[in-house]
């Protein structure tokens, strides 16, 4: 018999500056429901996570809450284990990049590289976001393209990597692999940005001690991403004693990564990988993110829910089936505990759940728990349950779990019809006790197959639930079940039923009130036993400035100078602590208040105006990244007069914008209009959407807003400068 066929996959390995949420746990669920479905297909599984635990971010916040980096990181990482072991996680590796193991590999990984002509010793000079681990090409004192935060000009010598070297090499390789990096958004993306031009890249740090030194020059420690990435070959044994394992499964299957470091994943790693004459992943899938009432979960932000609230009122596979129900993969997906309740009662307690308890008690009551003989099937159901298997497949086979969960509840409602139109729980007029037997026979047969086959498919979804009913169907363990080739007939009749018990109960009215007490109660238990650090501060004043910004929104047709203002008062708040104030001056256009408005609106107004004459340099201009999008969309804001949704191209990415211009533009005359938006501002939230930058308008006398444009014809996402 051959050796069965190897797969591989990672997820990232997660930052520990702060404990888990249910972010984190995303990623990590669908790693393990990938693994599951591949297991249970026989193939043979490799499924590493892990930690990431260097870098300045750490040096720092163990240096705030007074302990040593290394017990600083050994305190969040059994965090991370300790909550996957509990969500019963089946990773095969936890790699954490302070172990002995790891530090080896990436030290001889480096020296390789090194070696072969790609790392160089020089010095650097410019901007250095300690959030994102990254250096970036703006101006001393302007804020960090990627995430708006401020950034630290440092002087350091540094080894560099030959990037440059790998731009033509990588275009080549995305062109030749078009499936390497999915979705097409992220694809089109890191295309872009290679295109751009690529620096050579910083692989080391002397102003830092909390990393892995350099073989030979200690003054040095390996930069984190370099450090980072070496983790997918590194728990394989690279560069070990015993590189087996590597052998065997290098390169990675999947590489499952979220769309913000998609970067770092898709240009840097394989660029590594290419210089080391390694062979890259065959495909590197980002997620978007999961969002919490509207915003980007972040310990910043304040709105982090744990995935163990969950877990404690409604369980793991309740959760493990919400994320990949309710969100496209790929895509930026809702999270909240109304949709999750719901969806729990309709999907699982009304759905699966009921079908599977009231088929199994009529099997029981009817048949002594014993599978019955059946003559006959519902042609519908016997016919239709091979499509139901092959698009379930599918569809999980490209990553499409919503709708491959979406086909196979199609199948659940179909057998619940069916049960229902026939209602074998009835006399059906003058049909004789033996006619009656065995007409429920077919039924519940019929239902019952049906059940086993939906059990399967699920399996890798909720693990926890499929081997309760599949127990109860009487077929023992499903972990040591054959599920490769599901066919119609596999529930044999004699089979006798395990013990019969509810699978979801229905979640009670009070679930969402406890789940949010439950939030409540560790955010203050967190707050009490944190130190209190500017991100600490920096958190509740932008959600003072997010309030401030919709109170102001609604009350003046100046949409455009408001959010001026207000990103202004988050640019102070950012600079004020890590900044001297005189770096941090903004200038706002100004804002006449009507008489009109609420106070809170006229204040803002008499801010701006104060500042009408203050001068700026360069360097304050360089700040604004200003990039010309083409609108495609257009449509009114319900219950907003001024108000419009806009979805804008920006050649790289398309993103969503309020804008207040709806009485001067009607939304079809604006569809294929190119405009400038303000690229870089942080998003913010009006009327229950998030915006994601600002359109640029000229404001005249009476107030009316006149986009700005272009006479010639330019590119979709040109920079102005």
């Amino acid at each position: 018999m051959p050796d069965p066929e190897k797969f591989y996959l990672t997820t990232p390995i997660y930052y520990v500056n702060a404990r888990p949420h249910i972010g984190h746990a995303y990623t990590t669920i669908v790693a393990d429901a990938v693994a599951r479905r591949k297991r249970a297909l026989g193939f043979d599984t490799w499924f590493l996570t892990g930690t990431d635990e260097h870098g300045q971010k750490i040096e720092r916040s163990a240096k705030a809450a007074g302990i040593e980096p290394q017990e600083f990181t050994d305190r969040v990482a059994a965090e991370f284990r300790g909550l996957w072991d509990c969500m019963g996680l089946t990773y095969d590796d936890f790699i954490r990049t302070t172990e002995p193991r790891h530090k080896e590999s990436v030290q001889k990984f480096f020296t390789l590289l090194k070696e072969r002509g790609y790392i160089y010793k020089g010095s650097y000079t410019g901007q250095y976001c300690v959030f994102d681990e990254a250096y970036v090409d703006v101006a001393p004192g302007a804020p960090c393209p990627d995430c708006g935060r401020p950034t630290e000009t440092i002087s350091e010598e540094n080894y560099f990597f030959k990037l440059s070297a790998f731009e033509r090499k990588l275009l080549e390789f995305y062109e030749a692999n078009p499936e390497f990096i999915r979705p097409e958004t992220r694809r089109n993306e890191v295309i872009s940005f290679v295109r751009s031009g690529l620096k050579d890249l910083s692989v080391s740090r002397t102003s830092i001690k909390w990393g892995i030194p350099v073989p030979s020059d200690e003054k040095h420690v390996i930069y984190v991403w370099l450090d980072a990435l070496s983790n997918y070959i590194t728990a394989l044994g690279y560069g070990s004693n015993d590189p087996s394992k590597f052998e065997k499964y290098w390169p990675a299957d999947l590489q499952i990564i979220g769309k913000e470091i998609s970067r770092f994943h898709c240009v840097y790693w394989p660029a590594f990988l290419m210089a080391a004459g390694l062979p890259l992943p065959k495909s590197i899938v980002a997620h978007g993110w999961l969002l919490f009432e509207e915003s980007k979960m972040s310990k910043s932000r304040g709105n982090i829910v744990r995935a163990e609230t969950i877990l404690e009122v409604l369980g793991a596979d309740a959760l493990r089936y919400f994320l990949l129900r309710e969100i496209v993969f790929g895509n930026d997906g809702s999270f909240s505990f109304d949709a999750l309740v719901q969806r729990y009662n309709s999907d699982l307690a009304n759905g699966y759940g009921n079908l599977a308890s009231r088929t199994l008690a009529m099997i029981q009551k009817y048949f002594d728990g014993v599978i019955p003989e059946a003559a006959a099937c519902d042609v519908g159901i016997c016919q239709d349950a091979p499509s139901y298997i092959a698009t379930f497949g599918k569809e999980f086979e490209a990553l499409n779990f919503s709708k491959a969960l979406e086909s196979l509840w199609g199948l659940i409602g179909n057998v619940d019809g069916f049960l229902t139109a026939r209602a074998p729980w009835k006399a059906h007029g003058d049909v004789s006790e033996n006619d009656m037997r065995l007409f429920r026979a077919d039924v519940l047969y019929t239902a019952a197959e049906a059940i086993r086959i939906i059990t399967a498919l699920v399996y890798p979804v909720m693990p926890d639930a499929a081997a309760k009913v599949w127990s109860q169907l009487g077929l023992g363990d499903i972990k040591k079940a054959d599920l490769k080739n599901l066919t119609w007939g596999g529930l044999k009749a004699g089979t006798k039923l395990g013990e019969l018990g509810p699978v979801f109960p229905r979640a009670e009215k009070d679930a969402i009130t406890r789940m949010q007490d439950i939030e409540q109660q560790n955010a203050k238990a967190t707050e009490a036993t944190q130190p209190t650090t500017p991100e600490h501060h920096t958190s509740k004043l932008e959600s003072i400035v997010d309030g401030l910004a919709v109170a102001i929104s609604e009350s003046t047709s100046e949409s455009s100078a408001v959010a001026a203002f207000t990103d202004a008062i988050r640019n102070d708040i950012h600079a004020g602590s890590q900044t001297p104030p005189a770096a941090a001056e903004t200038q706002t256009t100004a804002v006449p208040a009507p008489a009109e408005t609420s106070g809170i609106a006229a204040a803002a107004g008499q801010a701006a105006v104060s500042q009408e004459n203050a001068k700026i340099t360069i360097d304050d201009f360089a700040k604004v990244e200003l990039r010309v999008a083409q609108i495609k969309v257009a449509e009114r804001v319900p219950k907003a007069d001024k108000l419009l949704r806009l979805e804008v191209d920006l050649g790289y990415e398309t993103r969503q914008i309020l804008a207040g211009i709806a009485e001067a533009y009607t939304p079809e005359s604006l569809i294929g209009r190119k405009v400038v938006i303000v690229a870089n501002l942080a998003p913010r939230k009006l009327r229950g959407l998030e915006s994601n930058g600002m359109i640029v308008a000229a404001s005249l006398g009476d107030g009316k807003p006149v986009l700005a444009g272009f006479l010639e014809d330019i590119e979709i996402g040109a920079r102005l400068k």
